[in-house]
């Protein structure tokens, strides 16, 4: 909820614009968290998880006001001739007071460093272009407490906690297809806008693609 004080700050000056940098699945991985978010939109009317692309963020929510051109040819010298890698989908699980696919982990349960690596490089990469943030809170990258996913139901469950067990259970009944894993080959950046970053904003998020770097395969 907006707080009152929150109404009173100075807009940032890299407003209304976020920039993530997302690792992109396979097509049937990003059919499938489209199916499950939609249904879940039709069934109980949240909307966080669905209003972005099927993505597992790597760096999210940056301003970087009028440096978006400096990104990208920073992120095109980063991502030359870097290795694609294998990510395994561990399922759905809990995480935090959200639902995922969990896509931290290799299949013997270790931390996929591949994801954590690529994750960390590029929050360096991009840190010299960074504006200081008020709301929401800047969203630093912590290596420690990183745990790649892709997201099914999100920031609405912060306001319906009460939901969480029983949206959980709804999608893993939902039985949707999904594949055990994909190839982490496909880096892509967007910009997105909300009309309020200091409240709800999900509910007036909008997005657009601005580009994609596809890593080496042998």
């Amino acid at each position: 909820m907006t707080k009152d004080s929150d109404r009173t700050r100075p807009r940032d000056d890299s407003d209304p614009f976020r920039y993530g940098i997302y690792l992109r699945p396979d097509p049937q991985t990003c059919r499938a968290v489209t199916v499950v978010t939609d249904q879940l939109r039709a069934q109980y009317g949240l909307i966080s998880a669905g209003a972005f692309p099927p993505h597992a963020t790597l760096v999210g929510s940056q301003p970087f006001g009028f440096a978006e051109p400096d990104v990208i040819d920073t992120l095109s010298t980063l991502l030359a001739d870097r290795p694609a890698f294998p990510v395994h989908n561990a399922g759905v699980r809990g995480q935090g007071q959200g639902v995922v696919y969990d896509v931290s982990e290799n299949p013997d349960g270790s931390v996929n460093t591949d994801i954590v690596d690529l994750a960390r490089d590029i929050d360096r990469a991009i840190a010299p272009f960074r504006r200081p943030i008020h709301n929401p809170e800047n969203n630093d990258f912590h290596p420690e407490s990183f745990r790649a996913h892709l997201s099914l139901a999100s920031h609405d469950l912060y306001v319906r906690p009460d939901l969480r067990a029983e949206v959980a259970d709804f999608i893993r009944d939902l039985e949707v297809p999904v594949p055990t894993g994909f190839a982490g080959d496909t880096v892509v950046l967007y910009r997105t806008s909300s009309a309020d970053w200091s409240g709800r904003w999900w509910q007036t998020l909008t997005w657009e693609h601005l580009r994609t770097w596809k890593l080496a395969r042998d």
